[in-house]
C-alpha cells in the first residue's frame, strides 16, 4: 500500500515540484497551501506523514503541529521552513515534529529523510510486541485474534476489537481520544456510534480486569477518551 503524504506548502512552484517528485517516488500526495484546510484534511483523512511549512495562511505550521499532536501521536511530521535559526528548529521539534529541514534544501536529502521516517513505522508494525501481548496475566495474540481471559478461558476478538486494543497498548499510559480511535481504526470511512467504542472498553474490562467495576488497566478519561495502563513486565 502506498504511503499517504499531506504536503502543506504555500509556495506554489515548490508545492508542485515536491508533489510531482513524491508521486514519482510512489507516494500518494494530497497538497494544500492553507493552514486551516490542512487541519481539515488531517481530521477527515488518514496520512502516514505530514510535510509542513511554518509560514502559512490562516494557521501557521507550529500551531497545526500542536493541534495534530493533541489527537495523533503517531503520524510523522516533517517541517520544511526558511526559518533556520536553532531556536526555531527547537520550537518545531518541541511542538511534536519528528524532523526539521531548512530551505533551501537538497531534494535527495528530503526524500531520504521521508524514507527513514516511514521505515520507522514499518519497524514498529513488525515489532513482536505488536503481535502478542499479556494483559493482567491474559495472553493476547494479534495474529490469530485469540486471547485467554481472566478466567483462563480461550476466546477471540473481532478485527475492530483487536485494532482498538492494539492502539491502546501502543499508546500505553497516554490518553487516546475518541477522534484518534476513529481515525486509526475506522479511518473516518464508517462512523460507529460512540456506544460502540464504549462497549469495546467494557468488553476489555470484562475479559482482562480482575474487577471490571473498578478497572486498573482500561481507564476512561471523561470527555476525552481512554488510557491503557499495563501492570505486566514480561511481554513477548
Amino acid at each position: 500500500m502506498k504511503a499517504r503524504i499531506l504536503l502543506v506548502e504555500d509556495e506554489e512552484s515548490l508545492r508542485s515540484t515536491l508533489s510531482l517528485n513524491l508521486e514519482l517516488e510512489g507516494y500518494e500526495v494530497v497538497s494544500t497551501a492553507n493552514g486551516r484546510e490542512a487541519l481539515q484534511l488531517f481530521k477527515t483523512s488518514k496520512f502516514d506523514l505530514i510535510i509542513l511549512d511554518i509560514m502559512l495562511p490562516e494557521i501557521n505550521g507550529i500551531d497545526i503541529c500542536h493541534e495534530i499532536r493533541k489527537e495523533n501521536k503517531k503520524v510523522f511530521i516533517l517541517f520544511l521552513s526558511a526559518r533556520n535559526l536553532g531556536s526555531e528548529r527547537v520550537e518545531g521539534l518541541k511542538a511534536g515534529a519528528d524532523d526539521y529541514l531548512s530551505k533551501p534544501f537538497n531534494l535527495e536529502e528530503l526524500l531520504l529523510r521521508i524514507e527513514i521516517l516511514l521505515k520507522r513505522k514499518k519497524t514498529t508494525l513488525s515489532d513482536p510486541l505488536s503481535q502478542s501481548f499479556t494483559i493482567n496475566g491474559c495472553a493476547v495474540n494479534f495474529i490469530t485474534y485469540e486471547f485467554t481471559n481472566i478466567l483462563g478461558q480461550t476466546d477471540s476478538l473481532s478485527k475492530k476489537e483487536a485494532q482498538v486494543l492494539k492502539l491502546l497498548i501502543e499508546r500505553e499510559n497516554q490518553v487516546v481520544s475518541r477522534d484518534e480511535i476513529l481515525n486509526e481504526v475506522w479511518n473516518y470511512e464508517v462512523f460507529p456510534t460512540g456506544r460502540t467504542i464504549d462497549n469495546f472498553i467494557l468488553s476489555f474490562r470484562k475479559n482482562f480486569e480482575s474487577d471490571p467495576a473498578h478497572p486498573k488497566c482500561f481507564i476512561s478519561i471523561r470527555g476525552v477518551g481512554y488510557k491503557f495502563i499495563n501492570h505486566e513486565i514480561n511481554n513477548e
